[in-house]
């Protein structure tokens, strides 16, 4: 598994330091890295395993370790991961012409399929949701690849937004989760349910992050606005791979906690439910074939939503099996979405006529997975399908069948809708112009052929998928062992309802399109609502920024100044204790150096000159240094003097470029208001220094500093040694902050002088 990582982390680097020379072949390059998943294929086969782990050290001294497991739900994930990129890259080598920038999107690509297979082999939690964050980032990337196009950035963006949002939910719920369980493993979590608020919190969490993921409603709009991407990216991630992590999430925990939690199948049901009709109905009115079969993939991710959430054996061996049918046939459709549009240069349906004659083999390949999609048999579709609806018969109540029927009947729909509205000639349209020899047209239908023909496959010889479905489902609920699919059930009501379906979308297809239209507009716009929240939030923010930020130094720092009164104060009040006895001085000459002290900082306040006021300043640090004198510290003394030289002199420097007197505000009531501050400031300050210090529970860090400074630092000055050794870095930092202030101050006297003449007023004694 690792060396799988390894490989996308290399095929990585070469794509983006060497792509420039290969031109188009670096995706042919690209292509190794989903090859290479099938080592990990390899190693399951070749061992006596139900699972291969790996975990390598990452933080051994926070427990922090990484952790993978290969089982049978993650073989099928990275199937599709692996196979469908494959085809990605293939189909990627023919849909691009020759341009800059491939290197870049094909070292993007291969990082995606490493997270992907990152996130269904990670067995620690966190581990899950650093893989879940860089597929993210990835997508923002290769949704926002042609970064011309403003579309293409908004859409972009808009995906990270609301993915990022879902991710730092799922962040706070593996934390809570995992707390709450007292290990951050996945398995271990799954083996072990925790209970109580906190994990019913984290749990909605982790949920959250995964509806939004996987494009439940409300979290839907971001997919179809995801389109602006190149066609072979819409593939991959919304088809295949990064949309079905929500559903990965869902299916791991469901058959655990489907039980344990009562609002688990309600909650995730009804969303479900009220994205695949909510899909469905948006497919019908749209007139580009890349939103029509965007929405119809939300849709389909919803049906996904209710089969693994509902949790039991039967429903979760249903919706692996609808994992596997919806990567091959979707993921077929997409890319013959792409291959019409390279040949015609639109995928406006409206404008699209006579394709059927130019693209024979797009026709046949789009009704064989139109079909699959629609449930027809002998295809896989049909198969996963039939099963999926004996189960929801009987393991659900009438209306969520229902409701699945419905939804099943929107997307027989808008699968003719695809189908005629590419292929059909069309009275009063310009057909497609004819493109003989058009060989890059062959390049993407190649990746075409290949997905459909599992389709036909996997509903002709069924067991081959079943295989894989059946180690899917055991790895995820042991009960579901003894399931299979079929091609043929026996009469019953599955069969019953996959005619109804059949029936009511061709009646629906038929539905006078401005009727459908009339009834879709109605609908409320959830990009809308993201829009108006995205103008409001930044409102707010202005309206933040400009209250918090008014350029007004008083207003600063009386921010500042409430809080370092408030905040220690609300503590003195909260665990007050009278002050232990206080000795008001030790000596005469304490009290002559304080004197000294207060005189100079009364002067500060009453002086009208900036020399004056710095000189005062100066005369403060030398009282204190007077102060460590007396009390025995002539090492701090000498520190103390040094600096207020130094800060003297750089003040004189600076003051040379300043008008000689402070400017005088009349303002008798400020003033006094200014005085009222200073002094509550001061007197707090010293109350709480007091306080602070009668309140130690532990030991003085003297003793410990005296008592090591000689065998460990090799010196009998303390503060030396605690300077240099002990705190070496901080007073490297401390020098280099001194470097670039005497850099600032060097830089400030060079200055030219103002030409202008000084006004007399300003000129000093």
């Amino acid at each position: 598994m690792i060396l799988v990582f390894v490989v996308h982390a290399v095929v990585a680097l070469v794509c983006l330091i060497g792509g420039e020379r290969l031109g188009r072949r670096v995706l042919l390059v690209g292509a190794i890295a989903p090859a290479s998943i099938a080592f990990a294929f390899w190693q399951l086969a070749t061992s006596d395993a139900d699972a291969l782990t790996a975990t390598v050290s990452w933080l051994p001294a926070l427990g922090l370790e990484l952790d993978f497991r290969f089982d049978g739900f993650s073989v099928l994930m990275a199937g599709l991961i692996g196979v469908v990129g494959v085809l990605v890259f293939l189909y990627s080598w023919s849909y691009f012409a020759e341009r800059t920038g491939l290197a870049r999107f094909a070292a993007i690509l291969v990082v995606f399929a490493g997270s992907m297979f990152g996130i269904v082999t990670a067995d620690n939690l966190l581990l899950l949701v650093v893989f879940w964050e860089l597929t993210s980032i990835t997508s923002y990337l290769l949704i926002g690849f042609q970064d011309d196009s403003a579309i293409a950035r908004a859409s972009a963006l808009q995906a990270l937004l609301v993915t990022t949002i879902g991710g730092l939910a799922m962040l706070a719920g593996v934390v809570l989760l995992g707390s709450a369980a007292g290990t951050y493993s996945l398995s271990g979590v799954l083996a072990a349910p925790p209970s109580g608020t906190a994990s019913g919190v984290g749990l909605a969490l982790v949920l959250v992050g995964a509806v939004t993921k996987s494009a439940q409603v409300p979290f839907h709009f971001w997919l179809p606005g995801a389109m602006a991407a190149p066609t072979p990216v819409s593939t991959y991630l919304h088809s295949a791979t990064m949309v079905k992590a929500g559903i990965y999430v869902v299916a791991r925990f469901a058959p655990v906690f489907a039980v344990l939690v009562a609002w688990w199948r309600p909650t995730i049901v009804l969303m479900g439910l009220a994205t695949m009709l909510l899909g469905g109905w948006r497919a019908l009115a749209q007139s580009d074939l890349k939103l029509l079969l965007a929405h119809g993939t939300v849709s389909q991710l919803g049906f996904m939503m209710v089969l693994v959430g509902w949790g039991t054996p039967e429903m979760t061996y249903a919706g692996m099996a609808m994992l596997v049918a919806h990567g091959l046939f979707k993921g077929a459709l997409f890319m013959i979405a792409g291959a019409v549009e390279h040949h015609a240069h639109t995928r406006d349906l409206r404008r699209l006529s006579g394709v059927a004659r130019e693209l024979p083999w797009a026709l046949w390949m789009s009704v064989v997975a139109v079909a699959a999609m629609a449930g027809v048999p002998p295809f896989l579709g049909y198969a996963t399908k039939e099963f999926a609806l004996g189960g929801l018969v009987a393991d659900t109540p009438w209306q969520v069948t229902a409701t699945v029927v419905v939804g099943s009947m929107l997307t027989v729909a808008y699968g003719l809708r695809f189908l005629w509205g590419t292929f059909a000639t069309k009275p009063g349209v310009a057909p497609v112009p004819e493109q003989h020899g058009h060989r890059s047209t062959v390049g993407l239908l190649i990746p075409v052929a290949v997905l459909t023909v599992g389709s036909v496959i996997g509903g002709v010889v069924v067991g081959l998928p079943d295989a894989l479905v059946a180690a899917a489902a055991r790895s995820v609920d042991a009960l579901s062992s003894g399931f299979q699919l079929a091609l043929w059930h026996g009469f019953g009501p599955p069969v019953v309802l996959s005619v109804v379906a059949l029936l009511g979308g061709w009646l629906l297809w038929k539905w006078p399109l401005p009727v459908l239209r009339r009834f879709t507009s109605r609908t409320p716009e959830a990009t809308r609502v993201y829009g108006d929240s995205l103008i409001g939030l930044n409102r707010a923010a202005d309206r933040v920024v400009s209250t918090m930020q008014s350029g007004s130094l008083p207003v600063y720092l009386s921010v500042i100044v409430t809080v370092a009164v408030v905040a220690p104060g609300v503590l003195m009040v909260r665990h007050w204790r009278s002050l232990p006895e206080i000795a008001f001085a030790e000596s005469p000459l304490q009290m002559v150096a304080v004197l000294v002290v207060v005189a100079a900082a009364v002067a500060v306040t009453l002086v009208r000159r900036r020399l004056a006021a710095v000189l005062c300043l100066g005369a403060i640090g030398y009282g204190v240094a007077v102060l460590f004198i007396i009390q025995g510290a002539p090492d701090l003394a000498l520190t103390q003097l040094l600096v207020e030289t130094l800060a003297l002199a750089f003040f004189v420097m600076v003051l040379s470029r300043l008008p000689l007197r402070f400017e005088v505000f009349p303002d008798a009531g400020g003033q006094a208001i200014r005085v009222v501050v200073a002094s509550v400031v001061g007197l707090a300050t010293m109350a709480f220094a007091l306080w602070a210090a009668s309140e130690r529970t532990a030991p003085s860090l003297a003793a410990e500093f005296i008592a090591r400074a000689e065998p460990e630092g090799g010196g009998r000055n303390v503060v030396n040694v605690i300077l240099t050794d002990f705190r070496a870095l901080d007073t490297l930092g401390e020098i280099t902050v001194l470097v670039v202030a005497a850099l600032g101050a060097l830089a400030l006297i060079r200055a030219p002088m103002p030409t202008e003449d000084p006004d007399p007023s300003e000129v000093g004694t």
